[in-house]
């Protein structure tokens, strides 16, 4: 991952509006994530094989509980400027309707579900920055995959958002069954995932 620095010059203060022309002017190669996290521009490089099928297996099975006016996007920006941040989780779900129309980005408190997938390069981002920025923002539910967690790779949901801080609804390492509230209602068999 790099970070492309951000110096509107002196005397000038950075506001978000600087900070999305930025991200929408980034030119990084193909396949590469562009983000702002906490004010900061990052590129990442394309996501692992694992990394790719972690998401595609969670997907099929999300496709199976939530309602039919739902989608579940893979490279949609999700605008927390509260945080200084404009993310592109791996997984988010929300009401097709408000990912419909121009634009490549939907407001955070649209969002029902965000879902991470940890790389080495990017892990801490998702255990932190981006957690911080989900919880400020209100996403009710940000589910956490992490391949790369000290010691055993481990699935955390983190829910009940209050002042920018999560409480952890269930944490299980991979291969135990984590179980997604209402209005998902899903025993997710963690098993199912690569392990890096």
């Amino acid at each position: 991952m790099s970070a492309l620095p951000v110096d509107p010059g002196p005397g000038h203060g950075q506001d978000w509006d600087d900070l999305v022309r930025i991200w929408e002017e980034t030119d990084a190669p193909e396949g590469c994530k562009v983000e702002i996290i906490e004010g900061i521009v990052t590129v990442s490089p394309p996501p692992s094989k694992d990394h790719n099928t972690t998401a595609a297996l969670l997907q099929r099975r999300l496709y199976t509980v939530i309602p039919e006016d739902w989608e579940i996007y893979r490279t949609l920006g999700v605008s927390v400027p509260g945080r200084a941040g404009l993310y592109i989780p791996d997984l988010v779900v929300l009401p097709r309707a408000i990912a419909s129309g121009p634009g490549n980005r939907v407001p955070a408190e649209e969002v029902r579900l965000v879902v991470e997938i940890t790389s080495p390069a990017n892990a801490n981002h998702d255990r932190i920055g981006k957690a911080h920025g989900y919880a400020k923002a209100g996403i009710e539910l940000f589910l956490l995959l992490d391949p790369w967690h000290t010691g055993r790779p481990t699935a955390t949901l983190y829910g009940e958002p209050s002042d920018g801080t999560y409480r952890v609804l269930e944490a299980v390492e991979y291969g135990e069954t984590l179980t997604l509230p209402k209005p998902f209602g899903l025993d997710l068999d963690t098993g199912i995932f690569p392990v890096s």
